[in-house]
């Protein structure tokens, strides 16, 4: 496939110059049945999902790559957990009683999810814009089955979800994570430490379990939706290098390696 026009634009973050990257047109699909009523050619925007636990970096990466998709010229929007004017808010005190049950949980994800979809994703992508997620429904997924939730009806849940242009996961080892969340916050939260699964009765020790069972499901959902792993260990600027130019692989129509 040719690579697109491009033209000089501004200085972006982090580099002397860039190139305004006019992007090729995807040929847009859902997992399973989708939205009713979308039609997918007319979505012209893209969609890129950045991946990861808690203290992996992902916030400040797709902040940089934000700066860096607005410099060049292309509108961004920008989307995550827990954002949506539905149930965002229902959701955050259902978790502060730390009573759910696993399929409640699921199902209130999911709706917040569906909703950012309809009412966020697909209108950004009609009008051409890029979309950055901030985690997408491969979290939600590894979620729930660590949590022993059934992987078929998972996929059957989540057919909804449009497949995006491309998807990074930032790995960091789960010994790793807990000394930048202790950093962060002086603390760990209950539910990213698995606190409702009785992985252990230590918080600190049940948060390295749990974020070990969470790399493990990642891994597996990998070699079914075949994201891209990326070392999360590196500093912050050799990472946003990193998935620049796999962005603009995206954008131009090129492989990403």
């Amino acid at each position: 496939m040719s690579a697109a026009k491009t033209k000089t634009g501004v200085a972006a973050r982090g580099s002397r110059s860039t190139n305004v990257i006019v992007p090729l047109k995807s040929k847009r699909r859902f997992y399973g049945h989708g939205i009713p009523g979308v039609d997918t050619s007319k979505l012209a925007g893209k969609l890129i999902v950045v991946e990861g636990a808690d203290g992996s970096g992902r916030s400040t990466q797709i902040q940089m790559l934000v700066d860096w998709l607005e410099s060049a010229g292309h509108s961004t929007v920008q989307v995550g957990l827990k954002r949506s004017t539905l149930v965002s808010e229902e959701l955050d005190h259902a978790q502060d009683g730390n009573i759910l049950s696993h399929t409640t949980l699921s199902l209130f994800y999911a709706t917040d999810f569906a909703d950012q979809l309809e009412n966020i994703i697909l209108p950004a992508l009609r009008a051409g814009q890029m979309v950055l997620s901030d985690r997408y429904i491969y979290t939600l997924m590894a979620r729930d089955i660590v949590r022993g939730m059934d992987e078929k009806w998972l996929k059957n849940l989540y057919g909804m979800a449009l497949v995006p242009d491309a998807v990074f996961y930032l790995n960091v080892a789960p010994e790793e994570l807990v000394q930048r969340t202790f950093a962060k916050y002086s603390t760990l939260d209950y539910w990213e430490s698995g606190m409702d699964l009785g992985l252990s009765r230590d918080l600190f020790d049940s948060f390295l379990k749990y974020q070990a069972l969470m790399l493990r499901a990642f891994k597996s959902l990998q070699s079914t939706y075949g994201f891209h792993i990326i070392d999360a260990h590196r500093p912050v600027e050799l990472i946003n290098a990193d998935l620049r130019k796999k962005i603009e692989a995206v954008l131009t129509g090129h492989r990403v390696d």
